[in-house]
């Protein structure tokens, strides 16, 4: 590792006749750095460094568009420093020339290295990663506007592919005319619908993280919002269609929160995003939907033909995991069990299947060597891998360690016995691997239409804006993931889930697979 810095001039830091290094002291720098680092594997990234003493040793963060980094201590030198950093559990090293208010010279983490180029803007801040806020003045506004105008267009694949730049920039000069009447919740959702204009589903302006949020599950049947959960002092809605949001009814309700979807994917990922967004007080208050974030009235319509309305209060986000849920059907099926479980399996002697509920790629090697050691060891005469919830990862990953493994099975690799559940909701790495599953390996794919479209920008990066703190997030690649026909992956069989299979806790594309 160290020889990665040996030629790159001032940012040499080892040579033993320099004085000894020392922690961090008196002398020592800190501060909070603005600039770039330009990495083998990412290309040039625009960073932050927040670097300050603690208990006599460096400690800080760095933040990059791919994620954050803690600083685990360093040594320093007149004129030179290296700093340690937890890299994803490896270490990484950024070592350079220090001058009055400059930081210049290299990275290095297994695998990948590059330049650095930093400069000091401001003292070191006492948080490492500052909390998001949106209580901002207009001029503080105006100054991550102009950013977030500035950053995305340069570091975009291509941010005017569904959206001209004519366009983007009379919306921001629109927003900026308007700043000194909205409030900042008006503000957020203007600043986001213009993100969701360029048009793809990784690109997005990320809500602050501590928002209001109203304690019901929407889900879409037949073009009718149900609430399929609520919190137990709301249970009288269970099951009841949604007919107004405030003064707007539901049609309108669902026109505005679509405003703050990605424009160019398809409008059942849009639309199941508006399920989310309807509990939302942010979203709401934003889009004029309600009074303010911290109470709606909705109104709602049950099976009877009865009407009934119920004013409730938000909750802070974070309180979801403890809210005792009253659902709608008597018990989850299986693809609902074990929510916080990000990939789990179970082999089912009674239909002679293993059912693989794949929704994440944490530990995604372990997990892969243990589902095909239960696959090896049952011969199960079905296996079916549900990517229903999979909201994505690393691909590459996901073909490593899962795809390619199946595809070797030639006992198991046929449509008859290889099944893949699909959804709205599988989404980029997932959608990846989806469409994978098609072209590696002989499986049936079940379920409904992908909401993602999978010829589309993708591998997102992140930016913070410099005032609200507020994440930016944005594509960097075109991935191309089918070469011919409609831009959209479809199962070889559409197995949908109607209200009446939801509210009994059916899973028709699971009973499809076991029945066989």
């Amino acid at each position: 590792m160290i020889s990665a810095f040996s030629g790159f001039g001032s940012a040499s830091l080892l040579l033993l006749a320099q004085p000894a290094a020392t922690a961090c002291g008196p002398d020592a720098p800190t501060g909070f750095y603005q600039g770039s680092v330009v990495s083998a594997q990412s290309g040039e990234l625009e960073v932050t460094l927040n670097l300050r003493c603690a208990a006599g040793d460096f400690a800080g963060a760095l933040v990059t568009p791919v994620g954050t980094f803690a600083l685990r201590g360093g040594s320093y030198r007149p004129d030179s420093l290296t700093l340690r950093f937890d890299a994803g559990g490896d270490a990484g090293v950024i070592s350079g020339a220090v001058g009055h208010d400059s930081l210049v010279g290299t990275f290095a983490v297994p695998g990948d290295s590059g330049r650095v180029a930093l400069r000091r803007v401001a003292p070191p801040r006492l948080q490492d990663v500052p909390t998001p806020t949106l209580s901002l003045s207009p001029a503080q506004w105006r100054e991550d506007i102009g950013i977030f105008a500035r950053e995305i267009p340069t570091h975009h694949a291509n941010a005017s592919a569904h959206y001209p730049r004519a366009a983007f920039n009379r919306d921001v000069a629109a927003l900026e005319r308007a700043l000194d009447r909205l409030d900042s919740d008006q503000v957020y959702v203007r600043l986001d619908a213009i993100a969701n204009r360029i048009g793809d589903g990784h690109t997005f302006v990320a809500m602050p993280g501590n928002d209001p949020f109203f304690p019901f599950v929407f889900k879409r049947f037949d073009g009718q919002y149900r609430v399929v959960a609520a919190a137990p002092e709301y249970a009288r809605a269970v099951g009841a269609r949604l007919l107004r949001v405030g003064d707007a009814d539901v049609a309108t309700a669902r026109s505005r929160l679509l405003t703050l979807t990605p424009a160019a994917e398809t409008m059942p990922l849009r639309d199941a995003r508006v399920e989310d967004f309807l509990r939302m007080g942010l979203m709401l208050h934003g889009l004029g939907l309600v009074p303010d974030r911290a109470t709606v009235r909705y109104t709602f319509g049950d099976d009877s033909g009865k009407t009934f309305a119920i004013q409730a209060r938000s909750v802070p986000m974070p309180a979801a995991d403890s809210i005792p849920w009253t659902y709608v059907f008597p018990s989850p099926p299986l693809t609902r069990q074990r929510p916080d479980d990000t990939f789990w399996f179970t082999y089912l002697p009674k239909s002679s299947l293993v059912y693989c509920n794949w929704r994440g790629y944490d530990s995604i090697a372990a997990h892969g060597t243990a589902l095909l050691a239960l696959i090896d060891s049952v011969k199960p005469a079905k296996v079916l891998i549900d990517m229903r919830q999979n909201g994505g990862g690393d691909f590459t990953l996901g073909l490593q360690d899962i795809i390619e493994p199946l595809s070797r099975r030639l006992r198991l690799n046929t449509p008859d016995h290889l099944f893949v559940a699909i959804g709205v909701n599988t989404f980029s790495a997932g959608m990846s691997n989806s469409a994978q599953f098609r072209t590696r390996t002989r499986a049936t794919l079940l379920g409904v239409p992908i909401g993602e479209r999978p010829n589309s920008y993708q591998e997102a990066r992140e930016m913070h804006l410099p005032n609200s703190w507020l994440m930016v997030r944005y594509s960097t690649k075109y991935y191309r993931f089918v070469d011919a026909g409609p831009n959209q992956v479809r199962p070889d069989r559409e197995i949908p889930t109607s209200w009446s299979d939801y509210k009994a806790g059916r899973d028709p594309v699971f009973d499809y697979v076991a029945r066989r």
